[in-house]
């Protein structure tokens, strides 16, 4: 299938503001993985497939889940929000058939992010963060940080993530932890 083919495919599985948001994160994604070297078939791809049951209702989504053989941490259980990205990995390996385990990451950790992530997968989780529609406060900071670089740009973004949780006191992914983590190590050690 081609990018157009799965469009038309989300175009039948979500609202209409969904799938322009969908579109500007593909849009996105190709412009960041020129900028930075990432794969730029693959980031249009998983920028269009990322949100792909987003608005699929929430047992579909544990079946989807569990037809993957995806088994969700205790925090993972109870924080919905969440299962969005861990379905929408589970969606394009069971339903699509997509085997590309950087593709399937992207949209895994897309929300959360995660140490160790590839190039890929920060070039999804910040193209979510500056997609055209975005609006919110600090949007305009982000998107420079992304203009000057990925480590930057996924320090914005996890720190944002961080401090929206927190004050909402919300839970937070350990692997949202990792990933912040990681990144401000290697921000400090670039600067020694």
């Amino acid at each position: 299938m081609t990018v157009k083919d799965y469009e038309v495919l989300m175009a039948s599985r979500m609202r209409q503001p969904r799938l322009k948001h969908s579109k500007n994160v593909a849009k996105e994604a190709v412009r960041l993985a020129k900028k930075y070297g990432a794969d730029v078939s693959k980031a249009e791809l998983a920028g269009i497939l990322h949100d792909a049951t987003k608005e699929t209702p929430e047992e579909e989504q544990l079946s989807l889940i569990e037809r993957a053989g995806i088994v969700l941490t205790p925090l993972e259980r109870t924080t919905h929000k969440l299962w969005h990205a861990i379905s929408g990995a589970a969606f394009v390996q069971v339903e699509l058939g997509i085997t590309d385990e950087d593709i399937i990451n992207s949209i895994r950790f897309h929300t959360t992010g995660r140490e160790g992530m590839s190039l890929l997968e920060k070039v999804i989780f910040i193209a979510d963060f500056t997609s055209a529609e975005r609006d919110y406060d600090g949007v305009d900071k982000m998107r420079k940080a992304a203009d000057k670089s990925l480590e930057e740009a996924m320090l914005e973004g996890l720190s944002f993530t961080i401090a929206d949780l927190s004050q909402r006191k919300l839970a937070i992914a350990p692997d949202t932890f990792a990933a912040y983590n990681e990144v401000a190590i290697i921000k400090t050690n670039k600067k020694k």
